[in-house]
């Protein structure tokens, strides 16, 4: 599959300008001379912080898969930085925090609570890329 996009990342918008239009062109002026409406197949390398319009529309123009690692990996630190903000008066010590100076705080040390945060967060922006990119219920 031919890729559209060329960057990694997310950046100020503006900074980048994804052309989506020219996927659904390049179908257009090539599709009748294979005999195909989109005889194409385009991955949209680089999608992170894409807007969602630009999405649907590549999709419109014959995108198949999205990259959006970016994406993903910002919501999973999202997820553990919140947690750490949320609990900080329980991370400073194995015993002793707000609900007590002889209470224990290993429930909130443990790092597979952290990382679970973080877990919640990603998956919760995957649903958002399946909504994006009309997959869902569709099998």
């Amino acid at each position: 599959a031919a890729a559209f996009g060329n960057v990694h990342g997310v950046y100020k918008p503006g900074n980048v300008k994804l052309q989506p239009e020219l996927l659904d062109a390049f179908q257009k002026n090539l599709g009748p001379k294979v005999g195909y409406d989109k005889p194409f197949f385009f991955v949209f390398h680089g999608g992170s912080g894409s807007s969602t319009e630009d999405i649907q529309y590549a999709i419109k123009a014959g995108v198949i898969k999205m990259n959006i690692d970016t994406d993903t990996q910002w919501a999973f630190w999202d997820g553990m930085n919140q947690y750490q903000k949320k609990n900080t008066d329980y991370l400073q010590a194995q015993i002793g925090n707000p609900q007590g100076a002889g209470k224990p705080n290993k429930k909130y040390y443990d790092p597979r609570m952290a990382l679970r945060a973080g877990e919640e967060t990603m998956a919760a922006r995957l649903v958002k890329a399946m909504q994006d990119l009309n997959c869902i219920n569709v099998l």
